[in-house]
C-alpha cells in the first residue's frame, strides 16, 4: 500500500460519500464506514481505485473502537480519521426524549471523541496524523429544532480545541461545520432550493465544497484546533427555526 489511508465514517451516503470519492480522487485509500448501507458503501468502493469497506453501528463504542484497532494495526500510513457520520432525528427543546437523547450524544459525540483518542494512539503515519470531527453550522447558529442534535454537536464541537491541546507533535485535529446542503427527511429538493439560499450569501452550498475542505484540512497548513465553516455564511445570522420549518414544512416534533 503506496496510498495515504482516510476512514470516512457515514461514508457511504450523502455528504461523507462526497468526501470519500474526494479523496479518492486526490490518490488515497478511502476506508469507507457504514452501519446500514453496506450495499451502497460497497457499490461505491468498486467505483474508486483504491477503497474497502468497514462496517459497525456507532451506537456500540466497543465496536467502533474495535474497529479503530484493527485499522491501526493493519494500515501503514493512516493519515486522517474523518468523523462525518451522524443521527439527526427532531425532538422538542422543552421535554428531552431520553432515548434519542441518548442515541444523539452517544453516535454524533462520545463514539467520534473515542475514535479520534484511539486513533491518535494507535495510528501509524510518518507526516502526522489529522482528526476531521465534522460538526454543524449550528454550533455558531443554534435554534430550538432538533435540540438533541444540536447538543450534541456542540459537545463534539468543545472537544476540538481539547483534544488539540493534547496532541503529540505532529498531529492536528480541526472542525469542519456545514450549513444546509443536503435535503433533510420530508423536505422537498423545491422546499431545499429555496432555505438552503438563507444565508449571507443567498447560494446553495454544494457538497463538493465541504469535501474540498476536508481535503484541505487533511493535507494543508491550517494550525491545530481550529475549524471552518463551509455554509456561505449561514452561522454568521440568527435564525429562529431549523431552515427546513423556515419554508413552511410541518415540524414533526410539534
Amino acid at each position: 500500500m503506496t496510498r495515504p489511508a482516510v476512514l470516512v465514517t457515514g461514508g457511504a451516503r450523502r455528504i461523507g460519500a462526497v468526501i470519500s470519492r474526494r479523496f479518492a480522487e486526490a490518490g488515497w485509500h478511502v476506508v469507507i464506514h457504514c452501519c446500514r448501507s453496506w450495499t451502497e458503501a460497497q457499490a461505491l468502493a468498486d467505483e474508486l481505485p483504491s477503497a474497502e469497506v468497514v462496517r459497525c453501528d456507532l451506537a456500540d463504542g466497543d465496536a467502533a473502537l474495535a474497529m479503530i484497532e484493527d485499522l491501526a494495526a493493519r494500515l501503514e500510513d493512516w493519515r486522517v480519521l474523518v468523523n462525518s457520520a451522524s443521527v439527526f432525528r427532531p425532538d422538542d427543546v422543552a421535554m428531552i426524549d431520553v432515548g434519542t437523547n441518548w442515541e444523539a450524544m452517544q453516535v454524533n459525540a462520545v463514539t467520534p471523541t473515542m475514535m479520534a483518542q484511539a486513533y491518535l494512539r494507535l495510528a501509524r503515519s510518518s507526516t502526522g496524523r489529522r482528526v476531521i470531527q465534522v460538526t454543524d453550522q449550528k454550533v455558531a447558529n443554534p435554534n430550538p429544532d432538533f435540540f438533541s442534535y444540536t447538543m450534541s454537536k456542540h459537545a463534539l464541537a468543545a472537544t476540538i480545541p481539547i483534544l488539540a491541546m493534547a496532541a503529540e507533535p505532529g498531529d492536528r485535529i480541526y472542525g469542519l461545520a456545514p450549513g444546509a446542503i443536503l435535503a433533510s427527511h420530508e423536505q422537498s429538493e423545491d422546499q431545499a432550493e429555496m432555505t438552503h439560499r438563507l444565508n449571507l450569501l443567498g447560494r446553495r452550498t454544494d457538497a463538493s465544497e465541504v469535501a474540498d475542505a476536508a481535503l484541505f484540512l487533511a493535507t494543508g497548513p491550517l494550525a491545530s484546533g481550529q475549524s471552518i465553516f463551509v455554509d456561505s455564511g449561514q452561522h454568521l445570522l440568527a435564525q429562529p427555526r431549523d431552515v427546513m420549518y423556515l419554508a413552511g414544512m410541518e415540524d414533526p416534533a410539534a
